[in-house]
């Protein structure tokens, strides 16, 4: 009798027994080369839960034979890292595993980092997270590759259903199952490529199904009950939540009130209120933006009552809120304007602020050259309250432009605004 979960007994013990990858661990790749030579690269594993980050980890563990230890980044703390750096030091060198990499907090990295530098630690970290934007530069610099891992196909989550069916010592072998192949392939495309998933459904498909003379028959209506409940409702924190939110945000952006609503339901059905309360102020500002800037405050009053009130209530004033960010006008001047302003900083030496722009409210600030600002509230033009021609982007930057309006609602004033003041530059008087 086995106590710990399927998908965790039937995690492969040596990179010859990783199903899929072939890309990353296939028989011609450098990666299985290196390690079947003895060569173990410190390594980041990119991609979707469920597809076998973990997996790989511990095979090339299995294969390498080197102490293994695994930490998980949002536990563990400094004791940890140096618990690890001890045991490196004992025994020559130690391969880490480390889950949820792109927690790493400095502390830990400042600990550990030196070691991995020098090569008495092999570090292999995992992320959800996209490592270019979430890794740390100082890890990512350490790690001689990022590998990223694909989503499992059905055929490779079909062999591995086959292989955990006969294996006596992990798997199920001992068990006597009457299941078919085909049941067994729609298993394998209902789960969205997610290898865990397929081998937790599988146990639980087999717990419920009944049993004949010591042997457990699978019908297909209840194969097709469990499937049609998973494929509703995914995996809270999985790559369908994700898909989910995704198509609600592009159903929004293109106006699809049917769409949305659906998407909406199913998110609520899952029961993460916070990642969809999120999503939804996010989505007011980043696709309607300007041209309905009122929506924004709206949502966010909409958003506010909801996590008050809890399902099943809260669903009222989501949907309110999502039909009215459909039926509004768009623009995502203001999102694209920042993003544009913050590639600049990074791809250009940061301007030195004009002199007359500084701060000049203590003693001595003349002397080092500051002021000379003028007010613009002092000279008004028409109804728009006060404006003046002077310099206020670095002299290096000068002339860039990052934000273009959208002539869409409420923005289509603004723009005209916008158009205007520009026209104003280079006159003393504009009128």
């Amino acid at each position: 009798m086995h106590n710990e979960p399927l998908a965790f007994r039937m995690r492969p013990e040596t990179i010859d027994e990783v199903i899929g990858q072939e890309h990353v661990i296939g028989n011609n790749t450098p990666l299985y080369r290196m390690i079947k030579n003895g060569h173990v690269p410190s390594l980041l594993l990119y991609g979707e839960p469920g597809i076998g980050k973990t997996s790989l980890a511990y095979a090339i563990a299995g294969t390498s034979k080197l102490p293994f230890i695994a930490l998980n980044a949002t536990v563990a703390g400094k004791k940890d890292v140096e618990d690890v750096v001890k045991e490196a030091r004992m025994t020559g060198k130690v391969l880490l595993f480390l889950d949820e990499i792109h927690r790493f907090n400095k502390l830990q990295q400042d600990t550990l980092l030196p070691h991995v530098e020098s090569g008495s630690i092999v570090l292999i970290g995992a992320t959800t997270e996209n490592p270019f934007h979430d890794v740390n530069p100082a890890i990512r610099s350490r790690c001689g590759e990022i590998v990223q891992l694909k989503r499992l196909q059905p055929k490779d989550l079909l062999e591995l259903l086959e292989r955990t069916l006969k294996d006596e010592k992990k798997g199920l072998g001992k068990e006597t199952i009457e299941i078919t192949t085909e049941q067994l392939e729609k298993i394998s495309e209902g789960v969205n490529g997610d290898a865990r998933k397929a081998l937790t459904f599988l146990e639980s498909l087999l717990a419920a199904s009944d049993e004949e003379d010591g042997k457990i028959i699978v019908e297909d209506a209840l194969l097709t009950q469990l499937l049609t409940r998973i494929s509703l409702l995914g995996d809270k924190k999985g790559s369908h939540h994700f898909n989910l939110l995704s198509a609600l945000q592009k159903s929004v952006r293109g106006s699809d009130v049917d769409a949305a609503l659906y998407y909406l339901a199913q998110l609520l059905e899952i029961g993460d209120l916070t990642a969809v309360t999120r999503r939804m102020l996010v989505m007011s500002y980043e696709d309607i933006g300007l041209a309905a800037p009122d929506v924004g405050s709206r949502v966010l009053a909409a958003t506010d009552a909801a996590q008050r009130l809890g399902m099943p209530e809260a669903r009222i004033p989501l949907a309110t809120a999502i039909i009215e960010m459909c039926l509004a006008s768009k623009s995502n001047s203001a999102y694209k304007a920042i993003d544009a302003a913050t590639k600049t900083l990074h791809e250009k030496p940061t301007g030195e602020i004009p002199m007359h722009l500084r701060d000049t409210h203590y003693s001595g600030s003349a002397a080092l050259g500051h002021g000379g600002y003028v007010y613009p509230h002092a000279t008004p033009v028409g109804t728009f309250g006060g404006w003046t021609d002077q310099q206020y982007l670095p002299d290096s930057l000068v002339h860039s432009k990052f934000y273009t309006p959208v002539e869409a609602g409420e923005e289509t004033r603004m723009a005209a605004i916008h158009q205007r003041l520009q026209s104003f530059k280079g006159k003393k008087n504009p009128r």
